[in-house]
């Protein structure tokens, strides 16, 4: 029986960069014919990048993309190629699949559900399309559609030996197990075989994971690409042979989204290099052992800025840690800072306790350090705070929010310790010292201080943060399940009235399916504080 080889080719594009795209997208076709591919498919919106957001708003952005597609057709011979771009029909424009054969753009489908829900908006957009068409080449005959269409529940029976569907699907941790889920059962129900191209790479605070992949007309998983890098898949058709199957942990996955976020973020910004600050504590050293395999040692800078407060063990540990991943490494005291600040205050806090006014002016100079660092120097300050902390708010605007990129910002804490733990696993040896995971997490900001003194356990806070935020529970359902009712109250009470401050933080790497940003849209000015309208409530 005849075949057709069809090369899927997950890219990392870039948004805008229409003539990046195009060399990217015609580099991948010449690599598949090379390999005897008849098809050649590329992911969702792969000649504009994606999102492109508003630049959709933009006539001449449009038309240039259309213009780049063409240019595209005109160097396809002896192949067809199917790629993602955006499409205009009158006053409308769409969410568009090519079909590219013989230098001519044969068909063009239009994305029929358009995604309105978590960091998609694409209604905002984009027109619906309407109707199938069924292709032919060799002998065979397939459909195209486009990311949600086959997500919906009623997929339109397909009359074809195939469907080919292309993707732009962002990650977060847990998603792959659903995706795939859906398309064995997609291709179960139609019975016919479903190749799936996804897009790679970062994109602001999303990160598309790849894994591309085959289903054949029983549902069963027959090959998938890589994860978190670019790569190419060939498969036969009609035969589908089962191909190695390979696996990653969950602290592993994570970690790799972490890595190609922040990779993508500095690069495809134009930075080479990264800084931070780095405290000895378990946060920082997290984000440094990410940052090494995002941009490399050699591009990392680390910040130590003691005051009177940090302790000889946590300036040690932030020492040995940077000496450990093979980083450039910095001291700078800021007490000296911190007195000229006390100084030019005392007359005007005269009679006031000390507060966290003096606590926060301590963070505010850390993050002026760190900018000055790039400004003069060019580099992207990373963010160090996490998921937990900027929940509650227990960070300071313009001083440990300070940065260009806030890397773990989607990161609770107790998964900060097993990605820690991950860190040192990956290098075979404690590159993170045992210290750090045993010290209490502390920002050493006053004396003695502990986080703990401020915040609940941070497993109990974590619970909170995944049924309030991830879960959308209300208060008493909350109560119902962990009970402690008042730790609860003053747990949503802080996220409530912290929305300010996240709203002003550094974008970060989406990893859980509600992260702050696109997927949540709380208004800043709001009294419906959660847990004073569910005190009554039995």
């Amino acid at each position: 029986m005849d075949t057709i080889r069809i090369a899927l080719s997950q890219i990392n594009t870039i948004v805008g960069d229409l003539r990046g795209n195009k060399d990217k997208i015609l580099s991948s076709i010449r690599a598949a014919a090379g390999k005897g591919a008849d098809i050649a498919v590329f992911p969702e919106l792969a000649v504009t990048g994606y999102p492109p957001e508003d630049l959709l708003f933009k006539k001449h952005f449009v038309r240039e993309n259309i213009k780049y597609l063409k240019d595209i057709a005109a160097r396809v011979k002896d192949m067809m190629v199917i790629v993602g771009f955006v499409d205009s029909k009158g006053p409308d424009i769409y969410n568009s699949a090519a079909v590219i054969q013989d230098k001519k753009i044969i068909h063009v489908y239009h994305k029929r559900h358009l995604p309105n829900y978590g960091v998609f908006d694409e209604k905002r957009y984009f027109a619906p399309g309407s109707g199938d068409k069924v292709l032919r080449i060799k002998g065979f005959s397939f459909a195209v559609n486009i990311c949600e269409d086959i997500w919906v529940k009623d997929v339109p029976r397909v009359r074809a030996d195939f469907l080919i569907n292309i993707s732009a699907s962002p990650y977060h941790f847990g998603k792959l197990k659903e995706r795939e889920k859906v398309l064995s059962a997609k291709a179960k129900k139609l019975r016919i075989p479903i190749l799936y191209c996804n897009l790679v790479g970062g994109q602001d605070e999303l990160v598309f994971d790849g894994r591309s992949a085959a289903f054949d007309k029983s549902g069963r998983l027959a090959a998938r690409a890589k994860a978190f890098s670019e790569d190419m898949i060939l498969l036969d058709i009609p035969a589908l042979p089962r191909s190695k199957i390979s696996a990653m942990s969950d602290n592993e996955e994570i970690y790799s989204a972490l890595v190609l976020g922040v990779r993508d973020y500095v690069h495809k910004n134009g930075f080479k290099k990264a800084a931070l600050g780095i405290s000895g504590g378990i946060d920082s050293a997290l984000v440094a052992g990410v940052a090494v395999d995002a941009v490399g040692k050699d591009n990392v800078l680390a910040v130590s800025m003691p005051s009177r407060y940090s302790s000889s063990e946590t300036r040690l540990d932030a020492e040995k840690i940077s000496k450990n991943l093979g980083i450039k490494f910095k001291e700078i005291p800021i007490d000296g800072i911190f007195d000229c600040y006390a100084s030019a205050l005392r007359a005007h806090f005269k009679n006031a306790a000390p507060n966290m006014a003096e606590e926060n002016i301590q963070a505010r100079i850390r993050g002026n350090m760190l900018m000055a660092f790039s400004n003069k120097f060019g580099y992207m300050v990373l963010n160090t705070g996490n998921k937990s902390e900027t929940s509650v708010g227990y960070c300071t605007l313009y001083g440990d929010m300070a940065g260009g990129f806030a890397v773990i910002k989607d990161v609770p804490k107790r998964i900060v310790y097993e990605l820690a733990r991950h860190v040192n696993k990956k290098a075979g040896q404690a590159v993170i010292p045992e210290s750090v995971f045993r010290r209490a997490p502390t920002a050493e900001l006053r004396p003695n201080q502990k986080d703990q003194d401020t915040l609940p356990p941070y497993d109990f806070l974590d619970k909170v943060i995944d049924l309030y935020i991830e879960k959308n529970r209300s208060f008493c359902e909350i109560v119902k399940q962990l009970g402690d009712k008042d730790t609860v109250a003053k747990v949503l009470g802080m996220i409530d009235v912290n929305e300010y401050k996240r709203r002003q933080a550094a974008p970060g790497v989406k990893i859980t399916p509600r992260s702050f940003g696109k997927d949540r849209r709380v208004p800043i000015t709001n009294k419906f504080l959660e847990a004073e309208y569910g005190k009554d409530d039995k």
